[in-house]
Protein backbone atom coordinates (compact mmCIF):
# COMPACT_ATOMS: atom_id res chain seq x y z
CA UNK A 1 0.00 0.00 0.00
CA UNK A 2 2.62 2.10 0.56
CA UNK A 3 3.91 2.46 -2.99
CA UNK A 4 1.00 3.03 -4.32
CA UNK A 5 0.16 6.35 -2.35
CA UNK A 6 3.78 7.34 -3.74
CA UNK A 7 3.22 6.51 -6.64
CA UNK A 8 -0.51 8.11 -6.57
CA UNK A 9 1.20 11.43 -5.29
CA UNK A 10 3.60 11.81 -8.32
CA UNK A 11 0.57 10.41 -10.95
CA UNK A 12 -1.49 13.16 -9.33
CA UNK A 13 1.05 16.20 -9.46
CA UNK A 14 2.56 14.70 -13.08
CA UNK A 15 -0.89 15.57 -14.27
CA UNK A 16 -1.48 18.84 -12.69
CA UNK A 17 1.56 19.80 -13.99
CA UNK A 18 0.87 18.75 -17.83
CA UNK A 19 -2.18 20.69 -17.81
CA UNK A 20 -0.42 23.50 -16.67
CA UNK A 21 2.27 22.81 -19.44
CA UNK A 22 -0.83 22.15 -22.26
CA UNK A 23 -2.94 24.64 -21.36
CA UNK A 24 -3.31 26.65 -24.08
CA UNK A 25 -3.18 23.36 -26.71
CA UNK A 26 -5.79 21.69 -24.24
CA UNK A 27 -8.35 24.82 -24.59
CA UNK A 28 -7.94 23.96 -28.32
CA UNK A 29 -9.26 20.72 -27.93
CA UNK A 30 -13.35 19.68 -27.27
CA UNK A 31 -11.37 16.81 -25.30
CA UNK A 32 -9.52 18.89 -23.27
CA UNK A 33 -11.25 22.22 -22.64
CA UNK A 34 -13.03 21.34 -19.75
CA UNK A 35 -9.97 20.55 -18.09
CA UNK A 36 -9.76 22.29 -14.74
CA UNK A 37 -6.52 24.72 -15.82
CA UNK A 38 -7.29 25.23 -19.49
CA UNK A 39 -11.03 25.61 -18.32
CA UNK A 40 -9.93 28.48 -15.88
CA UNK A 41 -11.76 26.85 -13.13
CA UNK A 42 -7.96 26.57 -11.07
CA UNK A 43 -5.69 29.60 -12.39
CA UNK A 44 -2.54 28.46 -13.81
CA UNK A 45 -0.21 30.03 -10.57
CA UNK A 46 -2.58 27.37 -7.80
CA UNK A 47 -1.40 24.04 -10.51
CA UNK A 48 1.76 24.96 -10.31
CA UNK A 49 1.91 25.48 -6.45
CA UNK A 50 -0.14 22.21 -6.03
CA UNK A 51 1.46 20.06 -8.78
CA UNK A 52 5.31 20.47 -7.06
CA UNK A 53 3.56 20.19 -3.40
CA UNK A 54 2.14 16.60 -4.41
CA UNK A 55 5.07 15.45 -6.84
CA UNK A 56 7.17 16.99 -3.61
CA UNK A 57 5.25 14.54 -1.29
CA UNK A 58 5.18 11.57 -3.27
CA UNK A 59 8.92 11.64 -3.94
CA UNK A 60 9.87 12.13 0.03
CA UNK A 61 7.12 9.50 0.77
CA UNK A 62 8.53 6.95 -1.35
CA UNK A 63 12.41 7.99 -0.57
CA UNK A 64 11.43 7.58 3.08
CA UNK A 65 9.38 4.53 2.87
CA UNK A 66 10.19 2.55 0.02
CA UNK A 67 14.03 3.57 -0.68
CA UNK A 68 16.23 5.54 -2.94
CA UNK A 69 15.63 3.16 -5.92
CA UNK A 70 11.87 3.64 -5.60
CA UNK A 71 11.95 7.41 -5.47
CA UNK A 72 14.34 7.66 -8.26
CA UNK A 73 12.33 5.73 -10.22
CA UNK A 74 9.23 7.99 -9.63
CA UNK A 75 11.20 11.24 -9.97
CA UNK A 76 12.33 9.82 -13.08
CA UNK A 77 9.02 9.24 -14.64
CA UNK A 78 7.80 12.39 -13.85
CA UNK A 79 10.60 14.02 -15.36
CA UNK A 80 10.40 12.20 -18.38
CA UNK A 81 7.12 12.47 -18.53
CA UNK A 82 6.63 16.06 -18.37
CA UNK A 83 9.96 16.88 -19.34
CA UNK A 84 10.68 14.63 -22.60
CA UNK A 85 7.38 12.68 -23.53
CA UNK A 86 5.46 16.33 -22.82
CA UNK A 87 8.29 18.32 -25.75
CA UNK A 88 8.34 15.52 -28.17
CA UNK A 89 4.08 15.61 -28.62
CA UNK A 90 4.67 18.90 -29.69
CA UNK A 91 7.56 17.28 -32.48
CA UNK A 92 6.27 14.44 -33.29
CA UNK A 93 3.31 12.13 -34.19
CA UNK A 94 5.17 9.18 -32.63
CA UNK A 95 6.19 10.61 -28.67
CA UNK A 96 3.44 7.52 -27.30
CA UNK A 97 6.19 5.18 -28.25
CA UNK A 98 8.98 6.64 -26.04
CA UNK A 99 6.08 8.16 -24.06
CA UNK A 100 4.97 4.72 -22.88
CA UNK A 101 8.05 4.10 -21.03
CA UNK A 102 6.43 5.91 -18.02
CA UNK A 103 3.84 3.23 -18.05
CA UNK A 104 6.39 0.40 -17.32
CA UNK A 105 7.73 2.38 -14.40
CA UNK A 106 4.76 1.93 -11.17
CA UNK A 107 5.38 -1.39 -11.44
CA UNK A 108 8.76 -1.31 -10.98
CA UNK A 109 8.62 0.61 -8.18
CA UNK A 110 6.26 -1.76 -6.66
CA UNK A 111 8.86 -4.48 -7.30
CA UNK A 112 11.77 -3.03 -5.66
CA UNK A 113 9.68 -1.60 -2.74
CA UNK A 114 9.15 -5.50 -2.17
CA UNK A 115 12.72 -6.16 -1.85
CA UNK A 116 12.96 -7.43 -5.86
CA UNK A 117 15.53 -6.84 -8.08
CA UNK A 118 15.38 -4.44 -10.38
CA UNK A 119 17.05 -6.14 -13.91
CA UNK A 120 15.06 -9.28 -12.75
CA UNK A 121 13.37 -10.98 -15.74
CA UNK A 122 9.85 -11.47 -14.13
CA UNK A 123 10.42 -7.33 -13.66
CA UNK A 124 11.09 -6.91 -16.93
CA UNK A 125 8.63 -8.85 -19.05
CA UNK A 126 5.63 -7.09 -16.90
CA UNK A 127 7.08 -3.47 -17.81
CA UNK A 128 7.34 -4.89 -21.54
CA UNK A 129 3.59 -5.83 -20.62
CA UNK A 130 2.54 -1.74 -19.52
CA UNK A 131 5.01 -0.62 -22.50
CA UNK A 132 3.45 -2.13 -25.56
CA UNK A 133 -0.03 -1.77 -23.76
CA UNK A 134 0.43 1.97 -23.19
CA UNK A 135 0.90 2.60 -27.11
CA UNK A 136 -2.36 1.02 -28.31
CA UNK A 137 -4.25 2.50 -25.76
CA UNK A 138 -3.02 5.80 -26.90
CA UNK A 139 -3.34 5.48 -30.84
CA UNK A 140 -7.35 4.23 -30.16
CA UNK A 141 -7.66 7.82 -28.75
CA UNK A 142 -5.77 9.77 -32.10
CA UNK A 143 -8.53 7.34 -33.74
CA UNK A 144 -11.50 9.45 -32.35
CA UNK A 145 -9.91 12.83 -32.21
CA UNK A 146 -7.14 12.89 -34.72
CA UNK A 147 -8.70 15.91 -36.21
CA UNK A 148 -8.48 17.76 -32.72
CA UNK A 149 -5.12 17.50 -32.29
CA UNK A 150 -3.74 18.56 -35.66
CA UNK A 151 -6.46 21.49 -35.55
CA UNK A 152 -4.66 22.65 -32.30
CA UNK A 153 -1.48 22.62 -33.84
CA UNK A 154 -0.23 19.13 -32.41
CA UNK A 155 1.55 16.58 -34.84
CA UNK A 156 -1.16 13.64 -35.39
CA UNK A 157 -0.75 10.06 -37.00
CA UNK A 158 -4.05 10.89 -38.43
CA UNK A 159 -2.21 13.44 -41.01
CA UNK A 160 0.36 10.75 -41.53
CA UNK A 161 -1.29 7.99 -42.13
CA UNK A 162 -4.77 7.37 -43.55
CA UNK A 163 -7.32 5.48 -40.60
CA UNK A 164 -7.16 2.00 -42.20
CA UNK A 165 -3.66 2.21 -41.78
CA UNK A 166 -3.73 3.68 -38.30
CA UNK A 167 -6.29 1.06 -37.33
CA UNK A 168 -3.51 -1.87 -38.85
CA UNK A 169 -0.13 -0.50 -36.62
CA UNK A 170 -2.39 0.10 -33.41
CA UNK A 171 -4.06 -3.91 -34.31
CA UNK A 172 -0.10 -4.99 -34.52
CA UNK A 173 0.43 -3.33 -30.77
CA UNK A 174 -2.70 -4.49 -29.79
CA UNK A 175 -1.66 -8.47 -30.87
CA UNK A 176 1.59 -7.81 -28.94
CA UNK A 177 0.32 -6.35 -25.90
CA UNK A 178 -1.75 -9.64 -25.57
CA UNK A 179 1.02 -12.04 -27.00
CA UNK A 180 3.23 -10.44 -23.85
CA UNK A 181 0.81 -10.99 -21.08
CA UNK A 182 1.05 -15.09 -21.89
CA UNK A 183 4.44 -15.02 -21.50
CA UNK A 184 3.68 -14.12 -17.40
CA UNK A 185 3.23 -17.21 -16.41
CA UNK A 186 6.84 -18.56 -18.16
CA UNK A 187 8.65 -16.02 -15.67
CA UNK A 188 6.93 -17.03 -12.88
CA UNK A 189 3.77 -13.93 -12.13
CA UNK A 190 1.19 -16.99 -11.58
CA UNK A 191 1.80 -19.42 -9.25
CA UNK A 192 -1.35 -21.23 -10.16
CA UNK A 193 -2.99 -23.01 -13.29
CA UNK A 194 -6.22 -20.75 -12.61
CA UNK A 195 -4.51 -18.02 -13.28
CA UNK A 196 -2.13 -19.29 -15.92
CA UNK A 197 -4.76 -20.50 -17.67
CA UNK A 198 -7.12 -17.16 -17.54
CA UNK A 199 -4.88 -15.32 -18.92
CA UNK A 200 -5.13 -16.69 -22.38
CA UNK A 201 -8.99 -16.41 -22.70
CA UNK A 202 -8.34 -12.88 -21.84
CA UNK A 203 -5.61 -12.39 -24.63
CA UNK A 204 -7.76 -13.87 -27.33
CA UNK A 205 -10.57 -11.73 -25.96
CA UNK A 206 -8.56 -8.14 -26.43
CA UNK A 207 -7.15 -9.27 -30.08
CA UNK A 208 -10.86 -10.49 -30.90
CA UNK A 209 -11.99 -7.00 -30.27
CA UNK A 210 -8.80 -5.47 -31.77
CA UNK A 211 -9.73 -7.43 -34.68
CA UNK A 212 -12.63 -5.08 -35.21
CA UNK A 213 -9.68 -2.51 -36.40
CA UNK A 214 -9.10 -4.56 -38.84
CA UNK A 215 -12.78 -4.33 -40.51
CA UNK A 216 -14.80 -1.22 -42.61
CA UNK A 217 -17.19 -0.62 -40.03
CA UNK A 218 -13.80 0.77 -37.74
CA UNK A 219 -15.85 4.13 -36.57
CA UNK A 220 -14.72 6.62 -33.95
CA UNK A 221 -17.34 5.49 -31.75
CA UNK A 222 -15.46 1.79 -31.82
CA UNK A 223 -12.48 3.25 -30.95
CA UNK A 224 -13.32 4.61 -27.83
CA UNK A 225 -15.10 1.10 -26.84
CA UNK A 226 -11.98 -0.29 -27.47
CA UNK A 227 -10.06 2.25 -25.70
CA UNK A 228 -12.53 0.87 -22.64
CA UNK A 229 -11.57 -2.93 -23.64
CA UNK A 230 -7.61 -2.22 -23.45
CA UNK A 231 -8.39 -0.56 -19.76
CA UNK A 232 -10.65 -3.82 -18.97
CA UNK A 233 -8.05 -5.92 -19.86
CA UNK A 234 -4.88 -4.79 -18.09
CA UNK A 235 -7.15 -4.30 -15.05
CA UNK A 236 -8.02 -8.36 -15.84
CA UNK A 237 -4.35 -8.81 -16.04
CA UNK A 238 -3.67 -7.09 -12.78
CA UNK A 239 -6.43 -8.29 -11.01
CA UNK A 240 -5.35 -11.97 -11.85
CA UNK A 241 -2.24 -11.65 -10.82
CA UNK A 242 -2.98 -9.69 -7.42
CA UNK A 243 -5.59 -12.29 -6.53
CA UNK A 244 -2.99 -15.33 -7.30
CA UNK A 245 -0.15 -13.81 -5.30
CA UNK A 246 -2.94 -13.73 -2.31
CA UNK A 247 -4.19 -16.91 -2.47
CA UNK A 248 -0.65 -18.50 -3.26
CA UNK A 249 0.42 -16.36 0.04
CA UNK A 250 -2.85 -17.78 2.20
CA UNK A 251 -2.54 -21.53 1.03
Amino acid sequence: MVPVIGVFLLACGSSALNQYQERDIDARMERTRRRPVPSGAIPSRHAITVSFTLITAGFVFLIYRCGIVASGLGLGAVLWYNGVYTFLKKKTAFAAVPGALVGSIPPAIGWVSGGGDLFSPRLLVLCALFFLWQVPHFWLLILRHGKEYEEAGLPSLSRLLSRSQISRITFVWIFATAATSLLLPLYGMGNSKIASFSLFPAAVWLVWNGMKLLGEKSTPVFAIHGFNRMNGYIFIVMSLLSLDKIFFLIS
